[in-house]
């Protein structure tokens, strides 16, 4: 079966074939770990987490790697200059009064239970950029020796201009970037152009007072302290551990015109290779309508999820039902019909069987069109619909969808069973009164009486499955 993915490189859906038969190597760019993440940060996590489950679904062996941004990532990152404003992990420490690490470990620590409860995989490295210092000096090295970097008094500089098709990925002018003026609070006057970033700051100037700072071998007249800056990080990283050419590099989509096209000149410049055969993108999140943002108001975490009492994985369901490069629009009446869909799904299964059959490969099989098709998780996701209506047994529609769900992430088969059920004595004694009315009609083999029973049960909130050893009591 062919696999196709977008490739934002070419702008089209292209056939994807690995550099190595069978292995895949894929990088995601992971957070600045100075905050909470909110639910938009969430849902790219998912998109990466559902497309490498879909990899491995289709026979591929993964070797995912992803970061911790806890230094050099300055607030201008992704509006405007890159290279400006207050260091986001150094205003996390000041406002908290705790140190940069402190800060880190804080919140990678809750940013990791959130991806536990949203049963996101974690990655088979995970890097945190503060135990990759040497690696970014050896690769600023590297591109000062070749003449693709420059030093000024207050950082070195990678120079645009030198750069093999500088904007490939992002299609934009580069003599606009040449010419156009810098945007924030700080110029470096000894820039060559406006569009050049840094990849090495010097503690001096704004950043005399920087509290992350490491040994370098430059500076004048003698050799100073400084920090990385955000774009060499995922470089050195990603060369690190999957090489100099890797297969997959994935980010959100606000990454392509700064981020992700300074990580494939430095690295393609450094490296002397081409950085990433397939670059994926996923879009924004929005809520109500709008862009997340303090401002507005609007910006939610996990935590705000699990206040309204709604169970992560209904969040995880939602995500699923909109394509990675489809803007999704969160609602709190949305998310209260994928909890619904959710549970839905959860009683279905409770009532197909007790035991697992086997799965159909002609669903397997369509199941794998879907994604193969850019990782369609929304129709594919759909075919879980489908299963439960086909004239499968129910025990193989219950492998069949366990085996969907390797991908889906949903917990379906260990929801189905952990869940044992209500004692029937912690029931109320008018539901207890109808699940006996309810044995009686069985038993007399009076099927409609049954049948009205168990919805009257429903309607109190219960639901019941019948097994080979008795009922089982669920919460609606």
């Amino acid at each position: 079966m062919v696999l196709k993915i977008y490739n934002t490189l070419g702008r089209e859906k292209q056939e994807f074939k690995p550099l190595k038969d069978g292995k895949v190597s894929f990088y995601y760019c992971g957070p600045t770990v100075y905050s909470v993440q909110q639910i938009g940060n969430m849902r790219g996590g998912v998109c990466a987490d559902t497309i490498r489950r879909s990899l491995g679904y289709l026979g591929y062996e993964v070797n995912f790697v992803s970061n911790y941004t806890d230094v050099g990532h300055l607030t201008g990152d992704n509006e405007g200059d890159a290279d400006l404003g207050e260091d986001r992990m150094e205003k996390g420490a000041r406002i908290e009064g705790l140190s940069p690490t402190e800060i880190a470990d804080k919140y990678i620590s809750i940013y990791e239970k959130d991806i536990k409860e949203m049963n996101i995989l974690s990655p088979t490295t995970i890097c945190r950029a503060t135990n990759y210092i040497q690696e970014m000096i050896e690769m600023v090295q590297i591109l000062m020796d070749k003449g693709f970097a420059y030093q000024t008094d207050l950082a070195i500089y990678f120079d645009i201009t030198k750069a093999n098709n500088y904007t490939q990925l992002s299609g934009q002018n580069l003599e606009d970037l040449k010419s156009g003026a810098g945007v924030g609070d700080v110029v470096d006057s000894q820039k060559r152009n406006p569009g050049d970033f840094a990849v090495w700051f010097f503690k001096v100037g704004k950043h005399l007072n920087a509290l992350q700072t490491w040994d370098s071998p430059w500076g004048k007249p003698d050799p100073r302290q400084g920090f990385p800056g955000w774009h060499i990080e995922c470089s050195a990283m990603a060369k690190k551990h999957l090489g100099d050419t890797i297969d997959i590099h994935m980010g959100g989509i606000e990454h392509i015109p700064i981020h992700h096209t300074n990580e494939i000149a430095q690295s393609e410049s450094a490296n002397g290779v081409k950085f990433a055969n397939f670059w994926i993108h996923n879009e924004h999140l929005t809520v109500d309508g709008k862009k997340m943002g303090k401002s507005v108001g609007n910006i939610y975490t996990l935590e705000d999820i699990r206040k309204k009492n709604f169970d992560p994985t209904a969040l995880r369901y939602f995500f699923l039902q909109a394509h990675y490069r489809s803007k999704q629009n969160f609602t709190w009446e949305a998310l209260e019909a994928a909890h619904k869909g959710y549970i839905g799904l959860l009683n279905s299964l409770l009532n197909l069987s007790e035991a697992v059959g086997q799965v159909s490969e002609e669903f397997k099989n369509k199941f794998a069109e879907k994604l193969s098709d850019d990782f369609n998780l929304p129709q594919a996701l759909a075919l879980v619909a489908e299963v439960l209506k086909s004239d499968l047994s129910n025990k193989d529609k219950l492998a069949t969808i366990f085996d969907f769900d390797k991908v889906l992430g949903l917990n379906l088969e260990k929801n189905n069973q952990s869940n044992q059920g209500i004692k029937l004595e912690e029931l109320s004694q008018e539901v207890q009164k109808l699940i006996e009315k309810r044995r009686v009609a069985r038993a007399e083999k009076d099927w409609g009486k049954s049948d009205e029973f168990r919805e009257k049960i429903k309607s109190l909130g219960f639901l019941i499955k019948d097994t080979k050893s008795g009922i089982q009591i669920f919460e609606k």
